[in-house]
């Protein structure tokens, strides 16, 4: 059962706004195993040109799914994040299965429905060859030199780069500083289950 945590930012969370979300995003549920613990982390933002943006977070075992939409319409934002996180699964189920075929692990995603089902959800051949294939082009080495973020800021401009990855000296774990869309920096900290 997904549990759902639905913030509203400028915006008040009506219960048609509420049910709409979980009717939609809680669909999702028929493509997970065992999932007691899932819980959907909704944020629902609208600017001042009456636009929406809707982000749904999903964090689980193996995989974190994730989507945004921006929208004029707040139920169109919707139905196509339901979209998006849906071929997130799909895309993961297909990768997995072909990865673990000789494997007995059990997945936190249900076996996913009859082939004709997958083949309605991708419009061409080719949009579904694009999913499914990953090719890594170019590999690269480094070390990871101790230094705080803001070193990590500094040295990711020099270079030119809109991410860095560092070895945070405060926390001597491995972390990530990038560049945001509005001009900003994040940081993201690494944890050891």
């Amino acid at each position: 059962m997904i549990r759902f945590e639905i913030h509203g930012e400028n915006l008040t969370i009506t219960d048609a706004i509420r049910n709409y979300i979980e009717e939609k995003v809680g669909k999702l549920e028929r493509y997970f195993n065992n999932v007691p613990n899932a819980t959907a982390h909704v944020k629902v933002k609208t600017y001042q040109n009456s636009a929406t943006k809707i982000e749904v977070t999903i964090p689980l075992k193996n995989v974190t799914l994730r989507a945004e939409e921006r929208h004029d319409d707040l139920y169109a934002g919707i139905d196509l994040i339901n979209s998006k996180l849906e071929r997130q699964v799909r895309k993961y189920k297909t990768r997995v299965n072909r990865k673990n075929r000789d494997h007995d692990i059990q997945d936190v995603f249900a076996a996913l429905p009859d082939d004709q089902e997958i083949k309605n959800t991708y419009n061409t051949e080719e949009e579904h060859k694009d999913e499914d294939d990953i090719e890594i082009v170019r590999s690269k080495q480094f070390s990871l030199k101790p230094m705080d973020s803001e070193e990590a800021v500094l040295q990711m401009n020099l270079l030119g780069h809109d991410f860095f990855v560092f070895n945070d000296r405060h926390t001597d774990g491995t972390s990530i500083v990038y560049k945001r869309k509005d001009g900003k920096y994040g940081l993201i900290e690494t944890t050891e289950e």
